[in-house]
């Protein structure tokens, strides 16, 4: 059995996903919340996206969930986020985020995409600091996306592409391993098993 393990963090708005603040903005960084200079980040989250975010030293662990599914050996890593966007999604707007669209970077891949009420949200919100911009004269929605790729600000750009503009971005889940209850800047440590080690095709 592996004895390799990942951390889980709900990463809070604001924070970058690096440990070095190399820019010359007021954004925190990792090295607030972790010391364990062996730890990477598999999978960035920006800055002004919150929710899960996975830390491991575990080299085949970052590879199986940050590289693309040819890399791979086909083997889809999905990651499903919780987007809150300006406008109520058609059914041509969801089919379009589903098929995948041509990005400046090339053609995403097909996505999972189903129009959700806050109510139908796995988990319980909390309140964002700064809150979201409103717009008295524009409702909101709150979609639940997953994606098998990792394109720079891809699910930003997904929606602002067939016109739903994002409001708030939260990551749910990455590669099987889910936010949980997790609060806000709280993390668990995981002990990878067998079942884990199948699941992102890695051996035990």
């Amino acid at each position: 059995m592996s004895t390799s393990s990942l951390i889980l963090f709900n990463k809070p708005y604001g924070v970058q996903s690096q440990f070095r603040d190399d820019s010359n903005n007021d954004h925190a960084t990792l090295s607030q919340y972790f010391t364990d200079k062996a730890l990477r980040v598999a999978g960035r989250l920006d800055a002004t996206s919150e929710g899960l975010l996975i830390l491991t030293d575990d080299g085949r662990v970052n590879k199986a969930i940050t590289h693309p599914p040819k890399a791979n050996a086909g083997r889809k890593q999905g990651k499903t986020y919780l987007v809150q966007v300006e406008g109520i999604p058609t059914a041509e707007q969801i089919n379009k985020l589903k098929r995948g669209m041509v990005l400046k970077d090339g053609k995403t891949l097909p996505a999972e995409v189903k129009h959700v009420s806050e109510n139908e949200l796995p988990m319980v919100l909390w309140q964002r600091n700064p809150p979201i911009r409103e717009r008295k004269s524009v409702p909101d929605s709150w979609l639940m996306l997953t994606i098998y790729e990792g394109k720079n600000r891809q699910v930003r750009r997904m929606t602002a592409h067939v016109g739903l503009p994002c409001l708030r971005l939260i990551r749910w889940s990455v590669a099987g391993f889910e936010l949980g209850e997790l609060a806000v800047g709280e993390f668990v440590r995981v002990h990878l098993t067998s079942e884990h080690c199948r699941q992102l095709g890695i051996s035990s």
